[in-house]
C-alpha cells in the first residue's frame, strides 16, 4: 500500500528530475511551499486529495488504482505493470 511519506518521496524525486524548485512546484499546484516541503519530507499525516492531485498533475503524474496483491508479484505481474 502506498502511504503519504512514500508518495512524498516520489514527488520530490520527480520534482528534482524535471528541475523544479519546491517554490515553483508549489506555485503551479496552488499550495504553500511549506506544505509541499512537509509532504516531500514525510512530516504530514494527512493532506487532502485535491492538493495531492494538483501536485501530481503539475508534475505530469497521475494515480493509478489497481487491485492490491496479497502475495509477492510473479514475473508476469511485473511485466504487466508496465502496460
Amino acid at each position: 500500500m502506498l502511504d503519504l511519506p512514500s508518495l512524498g518521496r516520489e514527488i520530490a524525486q520527480r520534482r528534482a528530475t524535471v528541475g523544479l524548485t519546491q517554490a515553483a512546484l508549489a506555485r503551479r499546484a496552488g499550495i504553500g511551499r511549506s506544505t509541499l516541503d512537509a509532504l516531500e519530507n514525510g512530516r504530514t499525516a494527512e493532506l487532502g486529495f485535491g492538493k495531492v492531485a494538483r501536485v501530481l498533475a503539475s508534475l505530469a503524474l497521475d494515480l493509478k488504482i489497481i487491485e492490491a496483491r496479497r502475495s509477492r508479484p510473479t514475473l508476469d505481474d511485473l511485466r504487466n505493470d508496465d502496460d
